[in-house]
C-alpha cells in the first residue's frame, strides 16, 4: 500500500507508517530512485527555457533585420501591431531609468532558478521556471549585447496590442511563468513535488 502511494505521489498516513516494518537500507533505495525523477524534470526545466530563449532569439533578430526603421504592420484588424521599439526599462516598458538594476535582477534570479532546480520534482514547476528562465535569458542577452553599451542595452519590443505596452516573447514567457507559479502555489503544490494544505 505504502509503495502504490509512493508511487501515484500520496504521502503514508501515520497508521500506514506505524504498520509497516523498518526495512534495512529502504531510505537509499528511495533516494536512488528519486534522483532520476529529479533529473527528468531538470531536463523539462532546461528544455523550455532553451525553446523559450531560442524563439526570442530568433524573433528578435528578424524584427531587428525587417521591421526595424520601417513602418508598423497592422495585423489583427487593427487590434494587433508589430512595431518594432528600444526598450530600456524592466519588461512592457516599465522604469526606463532602471537599466543596469534590472540587468543585475535578471541575472539574480537566473542564479536562482538554477540553484532551486537541484530540489525540483514536479514537471508544473519545471515548466514555470523554464519559462521564467528562458524570459531572463533573453532579455538579458539584450541587455549585455546591444547598444547601448554593455549591461545598459536596449531590449527589443515589437509586439504591440492597441491600448497596451509593446512587448516581446521574453516579457510573455516571464509573465506565462509567474501566472502558472501563482497557480501552482495557490494549489499548494512546491517545488519538491510535495503538496500542503494550509
Amino acid at each position: 500500500m505504502a509503495e502504490a502511494e509512493r508511487t501515484i505521489g500520496m504521502p503514508d498516513t501515520p497508521d500506514d507508517r506505524s504498520e509497516q516494518p523498518a526495512r534495512p537500507g529502504a531510505g537509499a533505495a528511495e533516494d536512488a530512485a528519486a534522483r532520476p525523477r529529479g533529473k527528468r524534470r531538470i531536463a523539462v526545466l532546461f528544455v523550455v527555457a532553451v525553446f523559450a530563449y531560442a524563439l526570442d532569439l530568433i524573433s528578435k533578430l528578424l524584427v531587428v533585420a525587417k521591421l526595424e526603421h520601417h513602418p508598423p504592420i497592422e495585423i489583427v484588424g487593427g487590434w494587433l501591431e508589430l512595431n518594432a521599439i528600444r526598450n530600456p526599462g524592466a519588461a512592457f516598458g516599465f522604469g526606463q531609468a532602471f537599466t543596469i538594476i534590472f540587468t543585475v535582477i535578471a541575472a539574480a534570479v537566473i542564479v536562482v532558478i538554477i540553484r532551486l532546480a537541484r530540489k525540483l520534482y514536479s514537471a508544473p514547476w519545471a515548466i514555470a521556471l523554464g519559462l521564467l528562465l528562458g524570459g531572463a535569458l533573453g532579455n538579458l542577452t539584450d541587455r549585455i549585447f546591444r547598444s547601448p553599451g554593455l549591461f545598459e542595452g536596449e531590449v527589443v519590443d515589437f509586439i504591440a496590442p492597441r491600448g497596451f505596452a509593446v512587448f516581446n516573447l521574453a516579457d510573455s514567457a516571464i509573465v506565462c511563468g509567474g501566472i502558472l507559479i501563482v497557480l501552482l502555489s495557490f494549489r499548494g503544490l512546491d517545488p519538491d513535488g510535495t503538496v500542503h494544505k494550509d
